[in-house]
């Protein structure tokens, strides 16, 4: 199991607001430290954590941030229509178009995806899968 992610940023402000555009709309609760940002996912009682947790931190060396090639982090969000609405969130609030939402021929007939960059250029996908949703066949 995925415990956490972190991604790097230069500039946390940019990245705060970027990720505050979606994250908190997929349940994810923010907390800011000196470390950086925190998005996490509320604790049902009784339950040890929700995971994977969401971090966006300076790198630990103090070089400059830089996105890995091939690397991406995928949100799971609740249909497509809020694929499509999250998407456009976060292209206001400073992210770059890397595929719009929309079926990809590659995966399977109800993925539905929308790919994004955020300000620092690293990967992002937002995506449903619901099979009571209309599929890309029909």
């Amino acid at each position: 199991m995925i415990a956490y992610v972190t991604v790097g940023a230069d500039d946390i402000a940019l990245a705060k607001r970027f990720y505050s555009a979606f994250l908190p709309a997929l349940g994810y609760g923010l907390e800011e430290g000196h470390e950086g940002l925190s998005y996490a996912l509320p604790v049902a009682p009784g339950q040890t954590s929700a995971l994977p947790d969401f971090y966006v931190t300076p790198p630990f060396d103090g070089g400059p941030a830089s996105a890995g090639n091939g690397s991406m982090v995928a949100f799971q969000a609740g249909s497509q229509q809020q694929v499509r609405e999250l998407h456009a969130a976060a292209l206001a609030a400073g992210g770059f178009d890397e595929g719009p939402p929309g079926f990809r021929a590659a995966y399977g007939p109800h993925f539905y995806v929308g790919y994004l960059r955020d300000p620092q250029g690293n990967k992002v996908a937002l995506f449903s899968s619901d099979p009571k949703e209309p599929g890309r066949d029909g």
